[in-house]
This record gives C-alpha cells, sequence and structure tokens, in this order.
C-alpha cells in the first residue's frame, strides 16, 4: 500500500505524488509552492491560501466557480476525480483517486 503523504495534496484535488511534472520541473508540490507553481499562478491555490484552508474540500463553497474552471479546463481538466478526491479528504480519508481513472465528458 502506498503511503499518503498529506504534503502531496493539491489543494484543487490532485495528488501531486503522481504527476509526471514534479521530478522535471522540480516542483515542491502544491502545498509547498503556496499558489506560485511552476507553469505560473495557481488561482486556485492562491483563493484556498486566502480563506486558510488546505485544499478546497475544507471550503462550503465547493465547487466555486474557480475550481470548475479548473475542472473543466481543456488541456489539464478531469473527469471528477479531483472533487471526490477533494470530498474524501474532507471526510478525513487518506486516500486519492488518481487523474485520468473518470472518463471525460468532452461533449463528443
Amino acid at each position: 500500500m502506498t503511503t499518503f503523504d498529506h504534503t502531496l495534496m493539491a489543494r484543487c484535488g490532485a495528488y501531486c505524488g503522481d504527476c509526471t511534472w514534479k521530478e522535471p520541473m522540480n516542483c515542491p508540490g502544491c502545498q509547498k509552492a503556496q499558489g506560485d507553481m511552476f507553469h505560473g499562478t495557481c488561482q486556485v491555490a492562491k483563493c484556498s491560501l486566502a480563506k486558510g484552508y488546505t485544499h478546497c474540500g475544507e471550503c462550503p463553497e465547493l465547487p466555486c466557480d474557480i475550481l470548475q474552471a479548473a475542472f473543466d479546463e481543456p488541456e489539464h481538466g478531469d473527469g471528477g476525480e479531483r472533487l471526490a478526491n477533494l470530498q474524501a479528504w474532507a471526510r478525513g480519508e487518506e486516500s486519492y483517486i488518481p487523474l485520468g481513472t473518470y472518463p471525460r465528458n468532452r461533449g463528443e
């Protein structure tokens, strides 16, 4: 069984421990990067930080417009895994669903 590392919980519901960009980009992960990611500023993380949340699952507005836009982003969105992860983490579960597990509805 894989050890669940809380420092690798992305504020948006991804799990940084599975990210293929983490090592090549020398990314410390979402929690440590504090919204200043290798790809630029992350609005989801900045919002979570401003509200004092570890991740968006702690926010009563889940899913807000900022988070939904990240979920729906054509290139880096997902099929619901991040929302499921956030809900699980809010319940105290120490597990995650890898991105790409659920089929995406792309209007095809």
